[in-house]
């Protein structure tokens, strides 16, 4: 991944997350905040409808949804979430997600044995 981090995670800094996300009219925009050696931040901006098919991830996520809706399917449960649900995903949980409507999220995401 060769996108530079909007963030250096050597020094102090504030983003406004709203004025960071983007969105494409039928697709999804990512951006790295930050990435340090155990960690990883993207802000996601995904258009109605649009999808992510399921997968896993050897990292442990965290998913802030800060604005409009998504369906969040985490090992075949569904789970409807809206601005302000936090999702919490071990390792290996195998996960997708669909727009019910325009939104944008946080995902953290952690090397493992980095949360306690």
């Amino acid at each position: 991944m060769s996108e530079q981090p909007l963030i250096d995670i050597t020094q102090a800094q504030v983003v406004s997350l709203p004025a960071e996300t983007q969105y494409a009219a039928n697709g999804i925009v990512s951006r790295t905040l930050l990435r340090g050696p155990n960690v990883r931040v993207v802000l996601f901006g995904f258009a109605a409808g649009q999808e992510l098919t399921e997968h896993t991830s050897t990292q442990q996520a965290m998913i802030q949804v800060l604005s409009g809706e998504c369906e969040f399917t985490v090992s075949g449960k569904v789970h409807n979430l809206k601005a302000g649900d936090f999702l919490y995903l071990p390792a290996h949980a195998p996960h997708a997600l669909k727009a019910t409507r325009q939104f944008s999220m946080l995902l953290t995401l952690l090397k493992p044995g980095e949360a306690s």
